[in-house]
């Protein structure tokens, strides 16, 4: 256990904290490794039907640890095989927070930089407080960046304006970042956990099942032909319509009342 990452679960939603707001979230070795223990196993949970990605204190996480970098204690490893292999499998969390079938939200406040940004672009959904602050960043500490930045920009904005914020690592305020469709909700700051948790809330008491399927269905469609995208929804389109959540939203319409999904 480690107190980097703070953990609960509430009503179905399950929050991560990343919890170093001395250094701004920046990221720890301990702070990953609770992370990848952490992602697949509520990947798993039947009582969890949505993620938050947080930080405490008053930044979202500044990315990598700097003052690591300049005393060369970043990697553990010394050999450029050993480091890039290090750096490959704690990015697994990016992945997971993309490819793990329950929606993941970032609530981002303060600065959200490098990896930081990176970790809330993975994210299926971002709700930022107007005091955010977004950049690469990496282009200042001369890196070219890691935890999957650069392809989940370039999904969101196109490439060229994406190669414009690596190349650059200009600021965004969170008002220019909902602009180029970075983020999908901006509030201010003192709202942004009541608004941020409605959300997940009201996804987390959605139909499970469709919900892991419709997210297949777009990470697809992110590389995928539409050919290869017709076919998937065909699938599970038809799988969606065998579970009861279908039958008691198909039974609540006529009805005329809300459904109330179990998950099945």
């Amino acid at each position: 256990m480690t107190n980097d990452l703070l953990e609960t679960v509430e009503d179905g939603v399950a929050t991560l904290t990343m919890n170093r707001p001395d250094r701004l979230n920046a990221m720890s070795s301990a702070m990953l490794k609770a992370m990848l223990e952490a992602l697949p196993r509520l990947a798993e949970d039947p009582d969890v039907g949505a993620v938050v990605l947080t930080g405490a204190g008053r930044g979202f996480c500044a990315g990598g640890d700097v003052k690591a970098m300049a005393e060369g204690t970043e990697f553990a490893e010394t050999s450029l095989e050993g480091k890039a292999q290090s750096l490959r499998s704690t990015m697994e969390i990016s992945r997971w927070l993309h490819e793990m079938p329950k929606p993941t939200i970032a609530m981002v406040r303060g600065a959200a930089a490098g990896a930081g940004l990176s970790l809330a672009l993975a994210c299926d959904m971002r709700v930022a407080s107007d005091n955010t602050k977004f950049t690469t960043a990496f282009a200042r500490v001369g890196y070219s960046g890691d935890f999957g930045g650069s392809y989940f920009l370039t999904q969101l904005v196109g490439t060229a304006k994406a190669r414009e914020l690596y190349y650059t690592a200009d600021r965004l305020t969170a008002d220019e970042a909902l602009a180029l469709g970075m983020v999908n909700r901006v509030c201010p700051d003192e709202q942004l956990e009541a608004e941020t948790l409605a959300l997940a809330h009201r996804i987390a008491k959605g139909p499970r099942i469709a919900l892991r399927y419709m997210k297949r269905n777009m990470n697809a469609a992110e590389s995928g032909a539409l050919r290869d995208s017709l076919d998937l929804e065909a699938w599970h389109h038809t799988r969606c319509g065998m579970t009861e959540d279908h039958k008691e939203a198909a039974q609540a319409f006529v009805e005329k009342r809300e459904p109330v999904f179990k998950g099945r």
